[in-house]
């Protein structure tokens, strides 16, 4: 580690500008440490602006245990970051960027024009004028037999040994962003415990759709449903039929236990219910009904709602012997088995699991192989739904990894 004399103010590198390298960057600046930022990218937080197309979820705004369950078996090791900036901390942090916020009918928390770039641009603008300096197209590539970063940049591969380092390097997802997970080899190399990186908030395939169900459906948005996996409570919501599979915020929910199935068995069979609000023998009761010379398609349509998607969905995953038995039909549409049989490819999900583990870090979130190294973001062994938790997560960490900087460098 580079030694300063006491009049000349700690150095810090940060890899990595995203959400969690940012929040990193404020932290270390307004305690007066000299931060240089170094992302590969020709602009900073851009899977931060992709995220942002649809309408900027920023955060959520449920009750703080339920907040804190979406991130399932790691809620112990993340709880310690959230106490330290929770949703509604971030909330008001916004605010102080001079950003509005409100909370949509789903609880979820959004920039009052729905956009993610007038945040980035106002907080780039605060970090600069703290005087953090940004590299863009500055790629990271490793260390030095000195321990010295290694860095390719427009003019050539710099080496640069800061005080302390933070990578925040995102996950494995989104390459074409930056995220590709290349820091996996060099933490390796070093004896950093890893675990592997697999898709998050993803899309699965089936076996084979028919060429109907390609051809007319895929595509298609399978609305007003729910979904379960095992003996779980079915979730509301809805989804959309793909060439491969299904994919789709429904889904993206389920993702983690879905993925997990299949890694353990090999498959995953989920249940959809097709008509969530009708029980089950109202509808066999409905079906019972005599339907003259009407095709059991426009039985479906009459008696109880089902056509487009549904209809398919339903021919497609049940047998003749199931739709001329009111009773059983009545039953596969309240639990349609669908077998999924794989994840679609990481590189097309929304976010990655796996990744340095926590254990492999102190409280601090400074690695144990490599002291004055840090980690946040991401590219740590989390996952959380869509929702507004992940970004949180990565703010975070990002603020508690900046702390833990400052701790380390005062120790």
């Amino acid at each position: 580690m580079t030694q300063n004399s006491a009049s000349s103010p700690a150095h810090v590198a940060i890899i990595g500008g995203g959400p969690a390298g940012l929040m990193a960057a404020e932290v270390l600046s307004q305690a007066g440490i000299r931060v240089d930022l170094y992302d590969g990218m020709p602009s900073v937080g851009r899977k931060f602006l992709l995220a942002g197309v649809g309408g900027m979820n920023i955060t959520h705004s449920e009750a703080y245990p339920a907040f804190l369950s979406r991130y399932a078996e790691r809620a112990p090791q993340i709880a310690p970051l959230l106490r330290g900036f929770d949703a509604d901390a971030l909330c008001q942090w916004i605010h102080d960027l001079g950003i509005e916020t409100f909370i949509g009918s789903s609880g979820r928390v959004f920039p009052t024009d729905m956009k993610a770039a007038p945040l980035l641009r106002a907080w780039l603008k605060r970090l600069r004028d703290s005087g953090v300096v940004i590299h863009t197209r500055h790629r990271w590539l490793g260390w030095d037999e000195h321990g010295a970063l290694r860095i390719d940049s427009p003019e050539g591969e710099i080496t640069v040994k800061p005080d302390a380092t933070l990578l925040a390097l995102g996950g494995g997802s989104w390459s074409r962003l930056g995220s590709d997970g290349a820091w996996m080899l060099p933490l390796e190399q070093h004896g950093v415990g890893l675990a592997p990186l697999q898709p998050s908030n993803c899309g699965f395939e089936v076996q084979a759709w028919s060429d109907l169900m390609v051809s007319k459906f895929a595509g298609a948005p399978l609305k007003n449903i729910a979904i379960g996996l095992n003996d779980d409570i079915p979730r509301l919501g809805e989804c959309v039929i793909t060439a491969t599979g299904i994919e789709g915020s429904l889904i993206y929910a389920l993702s983690a236990p879905i993925r997990e199935s299949i890694n353990q068995y090999g498959a995953a069979v989920i249940h959809i219910d097709l008509l969530p609000g009708r029980p089950v023998d109202k509808l066999q009761t409905a079906l019972s009904k005599p339907r003259g010379s009407r095709s059991m398609a426009k039985h479906l349509h009459s008696q109880v709602g089902i056509d487009g998607v549904k209809a398919a969905l339903l021919r497609e995953l049940t047998d003749a012997a199931t739709f001329a038995d009111p009773a059983l039909l009545a039953r596969a549409i309240k639990a349609l088995p669908l077998t999924l049989v794989k994840t679609r490819p990481l590189d097309e999900a929304i976010s990655s699991a796996g990744g340095v583990t926590f254990e492999a870090m102190d409280e601090r979130l400074m690695l144990k192989a490599l002291p004055g190294v840090f980690c946040a973001g991401e590219m740590l062994d989390w996952e959380a739904p869509t929702g507004g938790y992940l970004l949180t997560g990565c703010f975070a960490s990002g603020r508690a990894a900046g702390l833990g900087i400052v701790q380390w460098l005062k120790s």
